[in-house]
């Protein structure tokens, strides 16, 4: 965020918590140019960069060389702070790490980023279980244009709040990604979002994918971007793109775990002749989105994947996002799951309209304590969603949103 004025997000919060708290490695994973770096150095003494080819050759070096270099073996009042960029970069990174903390965990607290998802690079090599705890980072959503303190753990759901106009119609034309989102200049928007994405099909799957067929995937890339908020089907993509049902499942999950998008899966538990297989697609970047109703999904989708992160990386439970649908195709759109149990319901439309039935038949056979219709043109009402369980209510998204992470 080169040129941007300094801006305290709620990761800021959820980061000091972490290094006072924990001992443990802190690893946070997000999309590219989401402020991992920015945020992150507000916490940091020191800084190493995969990039960097001097930063590479201190690591390269090892353990004791990176201590020496961080000054490690002198007295200090408290563990200095030290910030690792983009190491997942390197095929050993984990190795590394599992090196340095075992060696150095009492005299010196660690920061790890990186663009991809670092959750999906657990299970290679040598396991870190025990040694860090996993944050993602989301971009703004409306609840952090007004909160930076971390949600109560007793009560999880803030008390609403409602959000700057400007910020909110911001959010809505320039999305959450902190450059666009602070400069709300359409311009630079526009040219941003083509650069972030070429860069994120390019750079990023030539440096960490084996993937030779770039251009077949940026087509898909393409295609998924037009299809946000839909169901999607492996067996059309692969006859669109030319490749195999496999290849077209391997390269969707590679889109994934590089941020470029995510995928939720239906819950069918207590459904009656409910679907159980075909996943539904969101961009992560809805002001990418032209069609109303496909932007107004994926927004309301983005902020309640936020939350589910959130209050997974908080310890506040086990949360889930998933959708319900039925072979009637009676659809709702979010199911957000907290410790195994549906709990609460969200039909997402953009402009006010009559409740949605599925919304009561789904809340019904599933017991979901809340339902809503979240709507996005719709005043903010100062009344808090969650006061009392009860059957489906239309509420204004400025309101619900202000609710969450």
């Amino acid at each position: 965020m080169v040129g941007m004025p300094p801006v305290t997000r709620i990761y800021d919060t959820m980061l000091a918590e972490h290094l006072v708290q924990h001992r443990q490695m802190a690893l946070v994973s997000g999309p590219r140019q989401v402020g991992k770096t920015t945020t992150c150095r507000n916490h940091a003494d020191s800084y190493a960069n995969w990039d960097n080819t001097d930063d590479q050759a201190s690591v390269l070096a090892g353990p004791s060389a990176m201590a020496e270099k961080l000054g490690l073996e002198r007295l200090s009042g408290k563990p200095p702070v030290a910030l690792f960029d983009e190491l997942h970069k390197y095929p050993r990174w984990k190795q590394f790490l599992k090196g340095f903390y075992d060696s150095y965990a009492d005299r010196v607290r660690v920061l790890v980023t990186g663009s991809s998802r670092l959750d999906t690079y657990r299970r290679v090599g040598d396991s870190l279980m025990g040694r860090y705890f996993l944050y993602h980072m989301h971009p703004f959503s409306v609840a952090e244009t007004s909160y930076r303190e971390l949600p109560d753990p007793k009560r999880i759901i803030r008390m609403p709040k409602k959000p700057k106009p400007a910020d909110f119609d911001a959010l809505w034309e320039h999305g959450g990604y902190p450059e666009p989102f602070l400069k709300r200049d359409p311009r630079f928007s526009r040219r941003w979002q083509a650069l972030r994405t070429q860069q994120l099909l390019r750079e990023d799957l030539r440096d960490l994918t084996q993937i030779q067929q770039i251009d077949q995937i940026s087509v898909l890339a393409r295609m998924l971007a037009s299809r946000s908020g839909a169901q999607i089907t492996f067996s059309s993509l692969a006859r669109d793109v030319q490749v195999s049902v496999d290849t077209v499942r391997r390269w969707v999950e590679t889109l994934n775990s590089l941020h470029h998008g995510f995928l939720i899966k239906p819950w069918f538990k207590n459904v009656t002749r409910s679907l159980r297989k075909e996943p539904k697609w969101f961009l992560r970047d809805w002001a990418e989105i032209e069609d109303p109703g496909s932007r107004a999904e994926t927004f309301v989708g983005c902020h309640l994947l936020k939350a589910v992160d959130g209050w997974n990386d908080l310890g506040l439970g086990k949360f889930q996002l998933a959708y319900l649908r039925d072979k009637e195709k009676r659809e709702v759109d979010f199911a957000v799951i907290r410790d195994g149990r549906p709990w609460f319901l969200v039909e997402v439309k953009h402009s006010e309209a009559s409740l949605s039935p599925a919304l009561r038949s789904f809340q019904d056979q599933i017991k979901a304590p809340f339902a809503f219709q979240v709507v996005i043109d719709m005043d903010y009402v100062d009344a808090n969603c969650f006061a009392k369980v009860q059957g489906p209510m239309v509420v204004p998204a400025r309101t619900f949103l202000s609710q969450l992470v």
